[in-house]
């Protein structure tokens, strides 16, 4: 028999027996869905996740105090981090273009008697915004002229929730942040949200001069120092230089991360957790594999008669073998294909709920293809090696 001929005695014989066909195609369909769904939909969040790097750049670094291990705990050394001591940095680190410390303080913030759920206030510099790449919907950013000021940013969150609270005009409004009154200088546009690279949540923050800060909360520190390097400068050697500069302050060891860094681990948090999530689908492919196997094997029992006719008229155990192996293949691949859009469908539904970029992963439609053959040939080959060692006679004689 051909190639041709195989294909079409298989499509008969799938046909014919529509129900079994039906089930066994739910079964791989779902396998094959679940595949494509989570590794899509790992791989648009790796990809989301980097986004934020990709806006700042990875000419940024960060730079926190560093912890000891004391008394079989982690701490955090007690010598705050100086305000002269951040701003000087570019002054001693040649490699080093600006720095933006920050001071993060919980503080309630409220419009005409009215809370403001969900957000905080911090206390930053005029090169806060251009490190962060902030863009500005109105108004202006904190500039160094309101030190011990009592002007603010808001963030665009910020700024819809007083717009249900009535707000007409934005700009030049009194708003509470805390126990003192601030007023709003600009707002910011609407930014990606926090991470590794921001630690704050930028569209739900209200922004002060750090100098305002300092002198309203007596036991403010600063958290941390985005620092940004050089064109001609390398972020290892930044690095390199702000560690050596702060040993030479009174202020204990630093911990200063690159972009670079931050990078090179989260794709390999996130390799591994594509990886779970196909591992996980891979449940339901195996569970739909073994389903092809009980319905092949069924069909092979049922057709006991159809296998001795064939093969006393001459087909040979070689036909009979590549008949139901067709078969089991067909099956997986018209489940794989429905599977691949229905996986597809799953991950453009979650990207569209979760505001995310969406995005098809051809790995894992690739995926899907190969893995619907390989299970068709590997849980369809025993059922058809079963049908070719079936004796003529004995087959006939079943019925």
């Amino acid at each position: 028999m051909t190639l041709k001929s195989h294909i079409k005695a298989a499509a008969r014989s799938l046909y014919a027996a529509k129900q079994r066909t039906i089930l066994a195609l739910i079964g791989i369909t779902i396998g094959i869905g679940s595949v494509i769904a989570m590794v899509s939909i790992g791989t648009i969040v790796s990809e989301e996740a980097l986004k934020q790097f990709k806006e700042m750049g990875t000419d940024i670094l960060t730079v926190r105090k560093d912890y000891r291990f004391e008394g079989g705990d982690f701490q955090k050394a007690d010598v705050p981090i100086q305000l002269n001591d951040a701003l000087n940095i570019p002054a001693y680190c040649p490699a080093v273009l600006a720095v933006a410390p920050y001071v993060k303080v919980e503080a309630e913030i409220s419009y005409t008697g009215k809370k403001i759920s969900g957000s905080s206030a911090l206390g930053v510099t005029q090169s806060f915004s251009n490190l962060n790449k902030f863009g500005i919907e109105s108004g202006r950013f904190i500039s160094d002229l309101d030190k011990y000021g009592h002007f603010c940013v808001i963030g665009n969150s910020i700024y819809q929730k007083m717009k249900e609270l009535g707000a007409s005009s934005i700009i030049g409004a009194k708003i509470k942040l805390g126990e003192s009154i601030f007023t709003i200088a600009g707002v910011l546009k609407k930014t990606s949200g926090g991470g590794l690279m921001r630690q704050f949540e930028p569209n739900e923050s209200a922004y002060i001069h750090i100098t305002t800060v300092m002198r309203l909360k007596g036991n403010a520190e600063i958290s941390t120092i985005t620092a940004q390097t050089k064109p001609d400068s390398s972020p290892r050697s930044a690095q390199k230089q702000i560690k050596e500069y702060f040993k030479k302050t009174k202020t204990p060891n630093v911990r200063v991360v690159t972009a670079e860094e931050l990078i090179e681990n989260m794709q390999k948090q996130m390799r591994l957790f594509t990886l779970l999530l196909g591992a996980i689908g891979s449940i339901s492919l195996i569970v739909g594999g073994v389903g092809i196997m009980n319905i092949m094997l069924v069909s092979v029992s049922e057709r006991r008669k159809e296998i001795g006719i064939s093969r006393a008229l001459g087909a040979r155990r070689k036909d009979i073998q590549s008949e139901f192996l067709f078969e089991s293949v067909i099956l997986s691949l018209v489940g794989g294909a429905i599977g691949i859009v229905i996986g597809v469908l799953l991950s453009f539904i979650v990207s569209y709920f979760s505001k995310w970029e969406f995005m098809v992963s051809y790995m894992a439609i690739f995926l899907g293809v190969f893995v619907s053959s390989a299970v068709g040939i590997f849980f369809g080959f025993y059922p058809a090696r079963q049908a070719s060692m079936l004796d003529p006679i004995v087959a006939l004689r079943s019925e």
